[in-house]
C-alpha cells in the first residue's frame, strides 16, 4: 500500500514533525509539506528523499498558516496513493481532495481554540500592532473557524495523540475519535548517570513557558540547567527567544539545533528532566527522558498526566509557577542525591508503553 503523509511545514523539527518522520520511515510513506530544512531533518537521523515540498510559503504568522492552508486545500494527488494520513493541523484541508484519509490529530488548531485567548493577549499585541491588531486577529479567527469546520466534513477517520486532545476534538469540533499515543524510539535512549545538570527540551515559544524555567533557576543558583530550544525565523518566535536570552541566569545554558546523538547523550547524563508547557497536547520529551531512566518534573495538566506517574517517575505540580518549580527541583534533586538510581527502572518501564512498535501496530490496524 502506498501512503502519503501531509504536514504543515518541516523547517522546525519538534515533536509532531518527529512523529511524522518516524511514521513515514516505518510505513514506507512519502511526506508532503511546504517549507523544508533538510539539514535539521538529517541531524535528527532521518533521510529526506521521501519528503516533498508543495511550495514555499512565508515565515511569519498569519501568512505562513494561510499559505500552508491553501497549498493543501488545492492539493490533488489523485490515485497516486492508496491512503492519506493528515498529520498537521493546517494541512487538514488536504482531506478535501485526497481520500481515503485519516487525520492524526496533534491538536485542533490551538490559535483558534484552546490557546486563542492566550495568544490574543500575550503574543499578538507584543509582536504586531498593539491593541489594534487584536481586532484583526478576532476577524481572522472567526473566518478560520468557519473554514476549519467545513474542511472537517471531508475527514473520514480521526485518531488523537492523547486523551487530552480527544477531549478537545469533541469539545471544539464535536467529532468522536480514538487515541493512539505517539511513537518514541525507546531503544535509542539509555541511562549513563544522574549528572550535575537538569535538562529541558522544547520550542522557544510562549506557551512552553521556558521563561518560567529561567526564573526558577535564578532562585537556585546551585543547580544547573541546559535548555535545548529551537525556534522558527519568524517575529513572534524571535521575540520570545530574545526575551529568554535577556532574562537567562548564569547557571542556565541554551543550545539550539544539536544532533540526535548529542541530544540522546544529554538525556543519558542529565540529573533529571523538566518541562512547563501549558496544557501540553501529549509531550514526547518526558517519554524520551523516562526512556533514559530520568525522572520528570512537569505541570499536573494536559498530556503530562497520561505519561508521568506522580511520585514514581517524577513530580507533577499543581498550578505551577517559578517558585513551585524551584521547590520541586530541590526536592527531586535531594532524592536523587540520596539514591541516584531511585527512579531509573520505573521510568524506563513506563517509557516502554510508548514504543514505536506499539504505535505502528495500532496505526496499521486502522489503515489496512
Amino acid at each position: 500500500m502506498k501512503i502519503a503523509i501531509f504536514h504543515n511545514y518541516m523547517d522546525n523539527i519538534g515533536g509532531a514533525e518527529l512523529v511524522d518522520l518516524i511514521m513515514a520511515r516505518e510505513l514506507g510513506a512519502d511526506v508532503y509539506t511546504t517549507n523544508i530544512d533538510k539539514e535539521k531533518i538529517q541531524k535528527m537521523g532521518f533521510e529526506t528523499d521521501n519528503i516533498h515540498s508543495i511550495g514555499k510559503i512565508p515565515i511569519n504568522a498569519p501568512f505562513k498558516q494561510e499559505f500552508a492552508y491553501w497549498k493543501f486545500r488545492n492539493l490533488k494527488l489523485g490515485n497516486k496513493y492508496d491512503f492519506y494520513i493528515i498529520a498537521g493541523d493546517w494541512a487538514m484541508s488536504g482531506a478535501v481532495h485526497n481520500k481515503p484519509n485519516l487525520w492524526y490529530v496533534y491538536s485542533p488548531i490551538r490559535e483558534l481554540y484552546d490557546l486563542n485567548k492566550y495568544i490574543r493577549e500575550k503574543i499578538v499585541p507584543s509582536v504586531y500592532l498593539k491593541n489594534f491588531n487584536k481586532y484583526i486577529f478576532d476577524i481572522w479567527i472567526f473566518y478560520r473557524k468557519f473554514l476549519n469546520k467545513i474542511d472537517l466534513r471531508y475527514v473520514e477517520k480521526i485518531v488523537c495523540i492523547s486523551e487530552n486532545v480527544k477531549k478537545r476534538v469533541k469539545k471544539y469540533l464535536n467529532r468522536d475519535s480514538v487515541v493512539i499515543y505517539p511513537p518514541t524510539d525507546i531503544k535509542k535512549y539509555y541511562y549513563k548517570k544522574n549528572g550535575d545538570f537538569w535538562l529541558s527540551v522544547n520550542r522557544l515559544i510562549g506557551h512552553k513557558r521556558v521563561d518560567m524555567q529561567l526564573k526558577a533557576f535564578s532562585k537556585i543558583p546551585e543547580e544547573k540547567l541546559i535548555i535545548v530550544g529551537s525556534y522558527e525565523d519568524s517575529k513572534h518566535f524571535e521575540a520570545y527567544a530574545n526575551y529568554c536570552q535577556k532574562i537567562k541566569p548564569k547557571n542556565v545554558e541554551m543550545r539550539s539545533w544539536i544532533s540526535e546523538k548529542e541530544l540522546i547523550d544529554l538525556y543519558a547524563n542529565c540529573k533529571g528532566f523538566l518541562t512547563t508547557a501549558i496544557d501540553e497536547d501529549f509531550g514526547m520529551t518526558p517519554v524520551e527522558a523516562m526512556a533514559s531512566g530520568k525522572p520528570v518534573i512537569a505541570p499536573n495538566e494536559g498530556g503530562y498526566i497520561e505519561t508521568v506517574i506522580n511520585g514514581k517517575t517524577g513530580i507533577l505540580i499543581d498550578n505551577i509557577d517559578e517558585n513551585k518549580l524551584a521547590e520541586a527541583i530541590k526536592e527531586l534533586g535531594k532524592k536523587i542525591e540520596e539514591n541516584p538510581i531511585k527512579y531509573k527502572n520505573a521510568c524506563q518501564e513506563q517509557a516502554k508503553k510508548f514504543d514505536v512498535e506499539i504505535f505502528i501496530e495500532k496505526i496499521k490496524a486502522i489503515i489496512f
